[in-house]
């Protein structure tokens, strides 16, 4: 069997608006891109080739990550998000390479987990969906709009919509199958392009939430279910939190 390619890319974007230059933000005396990138490189599974890549609007990120030998393309382009950036980045830099999986992962997520990518990795190269995701069961999992609840169906792998709604209507409070989304995403190099393609969607527009772009387009979107939950980095406050879970 021969070798699959993937390729990871973590968009980086400097002027955060709730916490500017956070690529670079020191967590126990490393910038936070750097956490990203270590932990996303130690992915191995089997026949499979990860290449990992930064992706950054910014020359400040850009000499971080080649300051400790790692991997970034600089794209400036104005985007109105990190998939956009990462499909300009495919298209620019890595289209000769004939990847089989292009897998985006956030550049704010220090203490990822490479099982995470690589069971991801596992499930959408024997799978027919365009795009793959993760979820994670929460029966707690509240109305907060910030965090982006999903329909999943476990017996499929299936997602059929996403919302920052306290969704399904639990008519019968039974506080069961209730999933919070892990935004991980892994495209088939023709699904990032044409999702990129596509204009901006009427659902996508209400909820702020641009995986609803796909599904709005007849693009289909799986996922596999995790326990763990990640600490990532939304406000300088939480810097403190990720410090704490690494000692």
């Amino acid at each position: 069997m021969a070798p699959k390619n993937i390729l990871v890319l973590i968009p980086a974007r400097f002027d955060s608006t709730r916490f500017p230059g956070k690529p670079l933000a020191l967590i126990a005396g490393k910038p936070m891109i750097q956490w990203v990138y270590e932990r996303v490189s130690l992915s191995s599974s089997g026949l499979i080739n990860f290449n990992v890549c930064v992706v950054t609007d910014h020359e400040k990120v850009k000499e971080a990550v080649e300051a400790f030998a790692g991997k970034v393309c600089l794209v400036d382009d104005e985007t109105e998000s990190g998939t956009e950036r990462i499909a300009l980045a495919l298209e620019r830099h890595f289209k000769q390479k004939n990847y089989d999986l292009v897998i985006n992962v956030q550049g704010d997520e220090p203490l990822i987990i490479p099982k995470i990518i690589e069971d991801l990795c596992q499930f959408h190269l024997g799978s027919d969906f365009d795009i793959t995701t993760v979820v994670r069961e929460d029966n707690e999992i509240g109305k907060d709009p910030n965090t982006v609840k999903a329909i999943y169906c476990p017996s499929s792998g299936r997602c059929l919509y996403f919302s920052r709604s306290e969704i399904p209507f639990d008519r019968h409070q039974s506080r069961e199958n209730f999933y919070a989304h892990v935004g991980i995403y892994s495209f088939k190099p023709e699904a990032l392009k044409s999702f990129c393609e596509f204009p901006v969607g009427h659902y996508e527009k209400i909820e702020s939430l641009e995986q609803l772009r796909a599904l709005e387009n007849g693009l289909t979107i799986g996922a596999i279910k995790v326990n763990e939950r990640l600490q990532g980095v939304d406000t300088p406050e939480d810097i403190a939190k990720v410090e704490e879970k690494l000692k």
